[in-house]
């Protein structure tokens, strides 16, 4: 009852199927952690793990040496090298070489394969096969160069709200990035070996996140773009929260005393 009341509080809550926040770690099997040792560092580490029968986790792969944007990590926007902070899915596989042995969908790009990052287009924040760029802000898949030989997407936009950031993977590098998270050529070739969509994969990426125990399990109430809620947000919905009490106590006991 608690959580139908919630759903109607909060932005976008009224979806049928709509997930409330909960667990980022709970409903994954294999989770790659990239530990920074502050929100401005570009260098830290990355380490896989995956989840035994007995439901505890093991680190399989790493740590290896990791970097990030320019401008370290924490909220992701168009055209900042920022690289985001929290806990994401693990979307599509690309490359400009043949497909390694992954077993996420994996598609071998070349000069008509674009990533939009035109803030204006309708498949802002997408692959796009075309033989021109989509606008401002886009990425030719394969003249980005060794790069994208190897990578995968970190689906920290869902939504694909302008703004908040487009063309976030995880790629091969050894200096710091645009805003995604890169690695050796060899360790992404292992990352994308060892990824299994089937046990949902997830990328977590925060300060001193040593592994899936650090993730933090309440992550912050958000918005439909995605966006956590700011205080003056959570107080009206904890206000309008507080102002039915009394009608759901009668609802339930037949009484309001």
């Amino acid at each position: 009852m608690i959580e139908n009341l919630l759903r109607g509080f909060l932005p976008g809550g009224d979806t049928p199927g709509t997930p409330l926040p909960g667990n980022p770690v709970g409903d994954t099997g294999q989770m790659i952690v990239v530990s920074m040792p502050s929100t401005a560092a570009t260098q830290g580490t990355l380490t896989a793990f995956e989840k035994d029968a007995n439901g505890q986790w093991k680190p399989v792969i790493g740590p290896t040496a990791a970097w990030v944007g320019s401008e370290g990590i924490g909220k992701s926007q168009d055209n900042v090298h920022r690289t985001p902070e929290g806990t994401f899915a693990i979307g599509q596989a690309f490359g400009r070489q043949d497909n390694p042995g992954t077993k996420l969908s994996y598609t071998k790009v070349d000069n008509q394969d674009w990533w939009d990052g035109n803030m204006k287009s309708p498949t802002y924040n997408q692959m796009v096969r075309q033989p021109s760029t989509p606008g401002e802000g886009s990425e030719n898949l394969y003249d980005m160069g060794p790069a994208y030989d190897y990578a995968v997407e970190v689906k920290h936009n869902p939504t694909n709200t302008p703004g908040n950031a487009s063309a976030i993977f995880l790629h091969v590098g050894n200096e710091p990035t645009w805003g995604c998270v890169a690695i050796g050529r060899e360790q992404m070739v292992e990352i994308l070996k060892w990824l299994d969509p089937a046990k949902n994969p997830k990328i977590s990426i925060g300060v001193n996140t040593k592994s899936p125990a650090d993730v933090k399990d309440a992550p912050s109430l958000v918005d439909p773009q995605g966006q956590p809620l700011g205080d003056d947000a959570l107080s009206q919905i904890l206000g309008q929260f507080t102002s039915v009490i009394p009608e759901l106590l009668q609802s339930v006991t037949g009484s309001s005393k």
